[in-house]
């Protein structure tokens, strides 16, 4: 008899899984890219505006990701709910 299928692996959980690592590296090398842009001190108002607000926007996409990320790993670390210290810096 076959046995029930686990929700933790589902095949639509774990594909978003994998597409969140990727998504999350462009996203931080995007930023990294927008810093550079705007430290050079080349761009017009309107340009360094609309960087500032894809920034914005790619900071808080990170910041979800990141905390996805750390509440999966309180839910998978040995099976048990435990509480992993946060080493993060609230200034974002």
């Amino acid at each position: 008899m076959p046995r029930p299928a686990n929700p933790r692996h589902h095949p639509d959980r774990m594909a978003r899984a994998t597409r969140t690592q990727p998504d999350f590296e462009k996203s931080v090398a995007e930023l990294e890219d927008i810093v550079r842009q705007m430290e050079q001190g080349e761009l017009g108002l309107e340009q360094s505006l609309s960087l500032y607000q894809r920034g914005i926007s790619l900071v808080r996409g990170c910041r979800e990701a990141l905390d996805s990320a750390e509440q999966r790993i309180r839910q998978l670390h040995d099976g048990e709910l435990v509480e992993v210290p946060a080493a993060r810096d609230d200034d974002a």
